[in-house]
């Protein structure tokens, strides 16, 4: 056990590191095009937040979370999802105040205690976007078309936006005792979590993962057809402004996101059959923690299920040679001066790598071509007395004699 990583998660090791360095650079570029900056949240928060924020009667809370007592007996709760971390940042920080929408994007670890499934670890990590302080259906539809660009620049075809209103406290009122009526007479064949939920709080049944409650929910009453008027007419101008923005979408009733601080449009994008990103609007999450009545939309997209998604689709994320320049050397006056090399180099953000275990010359070009370096240099006796060298271009094995005391002139053919 001790030299197995805990069920549910996975290291990320130094050959793997590209790939997520060029995911998160490309989701941060699209959040900053939309106009969004970074916040960074603590990874541990007060229970209470997640238990107001996200739901007692939500999966997350009755089954997920990772809580627990600290030496002064508070219950802290790891990060189970990062919108309402980000809500009480926005609120604690007086974010409110200054000019609205605030827009902001995360990257964050997210901790949950649940079946391992494919492209989802009990830590995972998550990218999200968090918009405050406007109602109006075009930023739900801009909000949409960020994960929408992010698919169509990674080249992942065949994604599939499915959208849903649950509508508001007024009409999803009404919606749940006609919920209600219908799950009335099943009532027994519903799993003993559903059942709890049946009384406090109907909508979350539509959301339950066993097979059971599954079949029965896909003859309930829908809540498009109970929404009021104001909920109807922001639906309606949600798929007026994703068909004026070419987004194609689906509107799929069944949708209610497995947290309970949701409120009107809810989305996922699908990928073979697996939910790449969903989000969707918040307007009351802000008020129910302590902060101002102000409304909100977000989303949060799985870094890992993207990752697999890319694989899936047979997309290849390139890889860069990590190194520009590795210096060799024979004997140790040429190590000396490799050493002196390489520092100068370095202060110029060249990357180099050294022959630090001493190889002789036929291993260090082998070293060299394992660990994908850009160019090579060697140092020897008659390079030092001549003070001339070649460096090797390593993908076309070119060469190019350069003084090697002539800095910009070796940063030159390095570049």
């Amino acid at each position: 056990m001790l030299l197995q990583a805990p069920k549910g998660t996975k290291d990320m090791l130094p050959k793997d590191a590209y790939r997520w360095n060029y995911l998160k650079e490309k989701l941060k570029n699209i959040a900053a095009v939309y106009g969004c900056r970074e916040i960074r949240t603590p990874v541990f928060e007060y229970t209470e937040l997640f238990q107001r924020g996200v739901g007692e009667t939500t999966d997350v809370v009755q089954k997920e979370m990772y809580t627990f007592n600290d030496k002064a007996g508070r219950s802290i709760t790891l990060k189970p999802e990062g919108t309402s971390p980000a809500v009480r940042a926005f609120i604690e920080g007086r974010l409110f105040n200054e000019a609205q929408p605030t827009k902001m994007y995360y990257f964050t670890p997210v901790l949950r205690y649940e079946n391992v499934q494919k492209g989802r670890l009990r830590q995972h990590h998550q990218f999200g976007v968090e918009v405050f302080g406007a109602k109006d259906a075009s930023l739900d539809a801009e909000i949409v078309s960020i994960p929408y660009t992010v698919f169509k620049e990674l080249g992942i075809k065949d994604v599939e936006l499915n959208i849903n209103s649950i509508g508001c406290p007024k009409c999803r009122k009404i919606y749940n005792e006609a919920l209600k009526k219908y799950l009335k007479s099943r009532y027994d064949e519903l799993c003993s979590t559903c059942k709890t939920r049946f009384e406090k709080n109907p909508l979350r049944i539509l959301d339950c993962k066993e097979k059971k409650c599954k079949e029965i929910v896909k003859s309930a009453p829908v809540i498009i057809d109970y929404l009021c008027d104001e909920c109807k007419d922001h639906f309606e101008d949600l798929k007026r402004y994703l068909k004026a923005m070419d987004i194609d979408f689906k509107v799929d009733p069944l949708i209610v996101r497995g947290l309970d601080y949701y409120s009107k449009t809810v989305f996922e994008f699908i990928n073979n059959g697996i939910t790449i990103c969903g989000g969707g609007r918040y307007d009351y999450l802000i008020e129910e923690i302590g902060g101002p009545s102000m409304p909100a939309v977000g989303f949060g997209m799985g870094l890992e299920r993207l990752l697999l998604t890319l694989e899936e689709n047979n997309i290849e994320i390139p890889e860069e040679p990590y190194i520009d320049l590795y210096l060799g050397y024979i004997g140790e006056e040429a190590k000396i001066k490799s050493m002196k090399l390489a520092k100068a180099l370095r202060n110029k953000e060249i990357k180099c790598e050294l022959n630090h275990m001493n190889r002789n010359i036929k291993p260090q070009m082998k070293y060299a071509n394992k660990i994908n370096v850009k160019h090579v240099i060697i140092l020897g006796e008659n390079e030092l007395q001549s003070g001339k060298a070649n460096i090797k271009k390593m993908e076309d094995g070119t060469q190019i004699e350069v003084d090697i005391n002539d800095l910009e002139g070796i940063i030159k053919i390095l570049k």
